[in-house]
């Protein structure tokens, strides 16, 4: 007999054991959830059926360890942790365990889920399996096709017709009397004299949802375009509606860059961890919630603040401050899309900015008014002048 030996790369037919697997369970809560509602089993022991025991089915099993020795005419459902048929089944048998082992005759079709699931005896129609372990052994016996999902599959008996497997690893020592269908990453272990159809290896196809080049660049350029939309707004804002608030922090920054700088870090990284320290706190978990949202709104702020920075770096304070914002934020936009440098850039300005922030804040002490008024009336004002630096 002739065998024909394919391998099949990338396609989109390939359908994930995890897929097989889902679709299997859905097929049997369906099935069984329908006749469950008319038949309920007769015997006492609702978990074995015994070797002596002849029954007309469907028939319902349930427990620890599941036992179906004697015969049923008709279907079983079973569920367990271990189920077993040793008896005959003259219609299907539909089980989900952690341990499926079929070593009688079932005249119908079988459908298992389970762990490992193993088939010894004689299924004279289809197999359909989704488990970790599959095995059918030499003495078993599939009268028709084994579909199955599962990290190993092993077939030492005989398959009537064909096999579709979803797996990992495939071992065939026994035959197969029609085509094989895998899908595999690894070639399978099989002689091509046992296989009377012919082989078709299906590798995964694990490249189909990367962006190709074009789609990648398109979708930078649009992040990029959108951040230009968005920070632009945000700084033209800014100019118009707070323009000496964008000249005093700048000016402060200009003034002393490493300062800022060392506080900018120093609040970026001791920040946060404080914060969440008292958040996890009863009595300090108020401040924690408000301190949070006051790093929040400063470490925002901080692009704002760069933008205008650079506008004004390479305008040199010739223009307003619209003008200045604008371009300083269309400059920052674009630097911050660069890969890699794009992160440093992103770093700096939140350091930076955060730093410049504080630094004002401190000199301008919102919260002392009392104190700023008596310093001016002694001539000794400590408010930033227009040239950056703070006069005592």
């Amino acid at each position: 007999m002739m065998t024909r030996h394919r391998t099949q790369h990338p396609t989109r037919r390939h359908v994930p054991g995890s897929a097989l697997a889902l679709s299997i369970v859905v097929a049997l809560t369906a099935v069984t959830g329908g006749a469950a509602a008319a038949v309920t089993t007769t015997q006492d022991d609702p978990s074995k059926i015994g070797a002596t025991e002849r029954v007309t089915g469907p028939q319902f099993l349930g427990g620890t360890d599941v036992e179906v020795a004697g015969n049923v005419d008709g279907d079983v459902y079973a569920a367990g942790q271990n189920v077993t048929v040793s008896g005959r089944v003259t219609g299907d048998v539909i089980a989900a365990a952690q341990t499926v082992t079929v070593t009688g005759e079932v005249d119908g079709d079988v459908r298992l889920v389970a762990q490992t699931a193993v088939v010894t005896g004689t299924i004279r129609r289809s197999a359909t399996i989704a488990a970790s372990a599959v095995s059918v052994a030499q003495s078993g016996t599939v009268g028709k096709d084994l579909v199955a999902a599962a990290n190993t599959i092993s077939v030492a008996g005989d398959l009537g017709r064909d096999a579709r497997l979803s797996v990992d690893r495939l071992t065939v020592a026994g035959t197969i009397g029609g085509d094989v269908v895998y899908v595999s990453d690894h070639t399978a272990h099989l002689r091509a004299d046992h296989v009377d159809g012919s082989v078709q290896h299906v590798r995964p196809n694990r490249t189909t949802d990367r962006p190709t080049a074009g789609e990648a660049f398109a979708s930078w350029l649009i992040s990029l375009l959108y951040a230009l939309i968005a920070l632009g707004l945000v700084t033209v804002a800014a100019g118009l509606l707070v323009p000496r608030q964008l000249d005093r922090v700048t000016d402060r920054l200009r003034a002393a860059p490493w300062k800022a700088a060392l506080v900018g870090f120093v609040a970026a990284v001791a920040a946060p961890p404080a914060l969440l320290f008292l958040l996890v706190t009863v009595i300090g978990a108020p401040l924690a919630l408000a301190g949070l949202l006051v790093l929040l709104v400063l470490t925002l702020a901080a692009f704002p603040y760069g933008a205008f920075m650079i506008g004004r770096l390479i305008l040199r304070d010739r223009r307003g401050p619209v003008v200045t914002a604008l371009l300083g934020g269309a400059v920052l936009v674009v630097a911050l899309h660069i890969p890699v440098l794009g992160v440093l850039i992103a770093t700096a300005t939140i350091v930076l900015g955060l730093g410049a922030q504080l630094l004002y804040i401190a000199d301008a002490r919102p919260w002392d008014r009392a104190g700023r008024r008596t310093d001016v009336l002694h001539g000794e004002p400590t408010a930033v002048t227009p040239g950056g630096a703070g006069t005592s």
